[in-house]
């Protein structure tokens, strides 16, 4: 698996780095986790040639995919380092550096795509980015819907009960914990580019991700059941470093901006299309997709949504109002 992954990857990235490494101007270095065949990595090269375009050939974006130079946490203290100056991060893990960027991702308190949107254009979120642009002196400037994130297994989950005890994967920032610990799952923290791994060999019995990310990682492989709890409505936020931001001039930052944002609403798009098509996929595939009791799932997680949480009750009252 990891060496039909490496040449994938070596593949597909190698004839656009070597394109980059031809070209003039500025080089930045973008880093992500994702795939290259995912909407995340084929937006991040059409907003790299978009930016080289509109500048002029003075920027040139780089974009290293599938976890290349480094996991989520190491990408996000490249960031602050300056040896990346572009990433993709989750809202979870931005909550790493500034806990209230990372209310939406609280089980279940986005009740659904509409009240994602809504919060996307809210002047919470904007607010929320403000504040982590203070405290890291980073700029997010765009936020992406990742999708709605299912729980796969080899056994049935309908029912939060039949997660008690389970081996759960979850990513390493703190937000996972809490659906972990209101289903009663035995939480496993591990990286991304390790957890196809991990459930093969049992390290772990379920993880839990959007439809696309479960095809796209090929986790259906080594997984016998998917639930469609819905339990996280996710979303990246697209972060320049401070140092690379304060090299552009108000022009290009305008540039930079408007274009994270338009790659943002198609990588969006995408997920979202994709999303509403994949559970007949795998259906396809011999998998089981089981519609579990949603409402059972709300109740064990809606309990612990202000408890000890960095945001406050206000900034949550605030979102389920939208």
């Amino acid at each position: 698996m990891i060496s039909r992954r490496s040449l994938g990857l070596s593949a597909l990235t190698a004839p656009f780095i070597a394109n980059a490494a031809l070209a003039q101007g500025t080089r930045l270095r973008w880093a992500h986790v994702y795939e290259v065949n995912e909407p995340y990595h084929t937006e991040a090269l059409w907003a790299a040639q978009q930016i080289q375009q509109r500048t002029n050939g003075r920027w040139n974006i780089e974009v290293f995919a599938a976890s290349a130079l480094g996991n989520e946490p190491q990408i996000n203290q490249a960031l602050t380092l300056g040896t990346v100056d572009m990433i993709y991060t989750g809202v979870a893990f931005a909550g790493a550096s500034f806990r209230p960027i990372a209310i939406s991702h609280a089980p279940y308190a986005l009740r659904d795509y509409a009240h994602f949107q809504a919060y996307r254009a809210s002047d919470l979120h904007r607010e929320l980015v403000a504040g982590y642009d203070r405290q890291t002196n980073h700029h997010a400037v765009a936020l992406t819907y990742y999708g709605d994130r299912m729980v796969t297994a080899n056994r049935s989950v309908m029912q939060p009960g039949d997660m008690r005890g389970l081996k759960l994967r979850v990513p390493q920032a703190p937000s996972f914990l809490m659906f972990a610990r209101a289903v009663g799952a035995n939480a496993t923290p591990i990286a991304f580019a390790e957890v196809y791994l991990a459930l093969q060999n049992g390290t772990v019995d379920a993880q839990e991700n959007p439809l696309p990310t479960i095809q796209a990682k090929k986790f259906f492989e080594v997984q016998s059941h998917i639930s469609l709890t819905g339990h996280i409505t996710d979303s990246l936020l697209t972060i320049i470093g401070g140092g690379t931001m304060r090299r552009l001039n108000e022009n290009e930052r305008g540039i930079f901006r408007e274009v994270l944002a338009q790659a943002a609403d198609r990588c969006g798009a995408a997920i979202r299309t994709q999303e509403q098509e994949l559970a007949a996929w795998f259906r396809a595939q011999g998998k089981t997709v089981q519609q579990p009791d949603r409402a059972a799932f709300r109740a064990a997680c809606v309990p612990l949504h202000n408890e000890n949480v960095g945001w406050t009750r206000a900034q949550y009252d605030r979102l389920q109002a939208l």
